[in-house]
């Protein structure tokens, strides 16, 4: 039985633009190796300038890499064919704003080959995921941020790829809709998509990447699973429902009386997120 491809492998990659006559050759990316597993939520984080979004573009057959190779589902990303099974959205995504939800839909599914009963049946059905039923026959020019966002992924999704790629896809959006946007890519994945994502908000990357590469001045400097990554090894945390202060301060005496290293690092409340914080005190709640 043959090996079944990754959904993206990128192999000794390298970028280098040739810039100007002051600034000279710049190289963007460096040597970049991963792979991302069918199935699975994989995230590409780094500051500005590390090189993800050059790295996504090369993925993607947009731009040509100077050193290395990449490829989808076994195909080179140079191979027009590759991109048949991608669904892409980008960080600003642009639409026709004279276009309904719906006929933006119906129009990228054309794009994409579908057509009759299908493609109708396919741009309602994205616009029911997204959450977008009710400002189906709006113009997107009066969409919010939010909602634009959410028809990107819609138009990304409406051929049916295997592949969803999502550059920065809260950027720009409030709280509210972010956990949207968060809820359909966990969907996508029990749905058996894979999602490569970048995106400079690290708690939720964290909420939904089953691995990471965290990439830096052109190189990938970590990657690997994400609990491997976030754990403290020399640490073990437990946590208490309803401990009185006697049992806090046996615990803490038990600690001292233990010996060797072993020492309390520290105690008190769990702390709640910020976003989790934001979301429940505007939650409607009538």
């Amino acid at each position: 039985m043959s090996e079944i491809p990754p959904a993206v492998s990128v192999r000794h990659l390298s970028k280098v633009f040739k810039g100007n006559l002051v600034t000279g050759p710049f190289m963007a990316v460096k040597d970049v190796s991963f792979e991302v597993k069918v199935g699975e939520v994989y995230g590409l984080i780094g500051p500005n300038g590390s090189g993800k979004s050059t790295t996504m573009k090369v993925i993607l057959g947009l731009l040509a890499p100077t050193k290395g190779d990449s490829s989808i589902f076994g195909k080179s990303s140079t191979d027009v064919t590759s991109r048949r099974d991608v669904g892409f959205l980008p960080e600003n995504p642009y639409f026709y704003k004279h276009l309904t939800g719906l006929e933006t839909l119906l129009f990228y599914g054309r794009l994409s080959g579908l057509s009759g009963a299908n493609l109708k049946e396919r741009a309602q059905a994205m616009l029911k995921l997204t959450g977008l039923e009710s400002a189906a026959d709006r113009r997107v020019g009066g969409y919010s941020k939010g909602m634009l966002q959410r028809l990107g992924l819609a138009q990304a999704l409406v051929h049916d790829p295997r592949l969803l790629v999502l550059d920065e896809p809260t950027a720009g959006v409030d709280p509210a809709g972010s956990r949207k946007i968060r809820d359909l890519i966990l969907e996508m994945k029990q749905r058996g998509l894979t999602v490569l994502v970048t995106s400079h908000l690290l708690e939720q990357m964290q909420e939904v990447c089953d691995r990471v590469g965290i990439m830096a001045h052109g190189k990938m400097v970590r990657e690997g699973h994400l609990d491997a990554l976030t754990a403290v090894e020399n640490q073990t945390e437990i946590t208490l429902e309803n401990a009185s202060e006697a049992l806090l301060a046996q615990i803490e005496q038990l600690v001292k009386d233990s010996g060797g290293d072993t020492r309390l690092v520290s105690s008190g409340k769990p702390r709640n997120t910020l976003e989790r914080l934001f979301l429940d005190a505007t939650e409607d709640k009538s």
